[in-house]
């Protein structure tokens, strides 16, 4: 029996229209983007309808927004479908993992996220942080790099492990444009594209922020997942409770091991990957991590109905 993943899309997705032709067709869907602007105390859903992008674009805003847009798409998908064997998500993604896995109540889910975009919003200055695309090279050489020139003063870290060929730094601005200059001397990677992103995000930097959300996830509570979450921190399942609220705590600033948990469900005899939620960055880094298995993206109508087609 195939065993199948669904995985979920972090920041960066977020556009302008997502989840309203969804809205607008199925009922369950305009239930979630209705809670979410309940739980919130704002219109989230009209963000998300309407925009207007620079809004969408705050951090604060678009963690809950793509949150709420995947749990509206899963909420229709899952009706059509068996449970997953494994389910994971990209940085914020791993928060729509851990609803669809029923560890965590989405209400409480949009909440928190809300609060750890200000958080991680909060713990660097404007225009200190930086973060880039390494494109090319090979992980221990580039992971090298970043030690050194952290060891001088100026923080920079692997934050994203995301395909083969593809790692993002994150790090103070020197620090990155100290280690692009330095990678790029290295030999070996093609190129070095510096990211538009309002923070350094999963780097050392962001350990205050880590810090404020430990105290929120510890009001928060979890249950035992049905499904096993493969993190970010670990490219491991966790299901207990406990085990998560750590593995959130620490992913903060931690890489995301998103080409290891990929590895590692393939190992684990996942041959089917579906990604819920808007954009298909996550279905993209899948094909170049193995082009050997199949893959779905759930983020629009028409989506959305082929995927459902393809579990019948």
């Amino acid at each position: 029996m195939s065993k199948t993943a669904f995985i979920f899309p972090g920041q960066g997705s977020q556009h302008v229209g997502m989840g309203l032709e969804l809205a607008e067709h199925y009922p369950e869907a305009k239930e979630i983007f209705e809670q979410a602007d309940n739980a919130l105390g704002y219109s989230l859903s009209k963000l998300c309808f309407e925009g207007p992008e620079e809004d969408l674009k705050l951090t604060y805003h678009t963690q809950p927004a793509i949150l709420t847009t995947s749990i509206a798409f899963y909420e229709v998908f899952k009706k059509h479908t068996q449970k997953p064997t494994y389910v994971a998500g990209h940085s914020l993604g791993e928060y729509s993992a851990l609803v669809a896995a029923e560890a965590l109540a989405f209400e409480d889910a949009v909440q928190i996220v809300r609060k750890r975009g200000q958080f991680m919003d909060e713990a660097v200055p404007a225009g200190e942080g930086a973060m880039a695309a390494v494109i090319g090279g090979e992980r221990e050489v580039i992971g090298q790099i970043c030690e050194e020139i952290t060891l001088t003063g100026n923080s920079v870290q692997m934050a994203n492990m995301n395909c083969p060929g593809q790692i993002v730094i994150s790090g103070t601005k020197e620090g990155v444009e100290q280690a692009g200059v330095k990678l790029k001397e290295a030999g070996g990677v093609r190129r070095v594209i510096p990211l538009v992103v309002s923070g350094p995000f999963h780097s050392d930097l962001m350990k205050p922020a880590a810090s404020k959300l430990s105290h929120v996830l510890e009001g928060t509570t979890f249950q035992t997942a049905k499904v096993p979450v493969v993190t970010n921190v670990d490219a491991r399942p966790v299901m207990l409770g406990e085990d998560i609220e750590h593995a959130l705590v620490e992913q903060v600033f931690s890489p995301v091991l998103w080409e290891d948990s990929i590895q590692w469900m393939i190992e684990a005899g996942v041959s089917t990957f579906i990604e819920i939620g808007p954009g298909q960055v996550l279905s993209g880094l899948v094909k170049k991590i193995n082009k050997e298995v199949t893959h779905y993206s759930v983020s629009d109508l028409a989506s959305l109905e082929k995927a459902i087609q393809s579990q019948g």
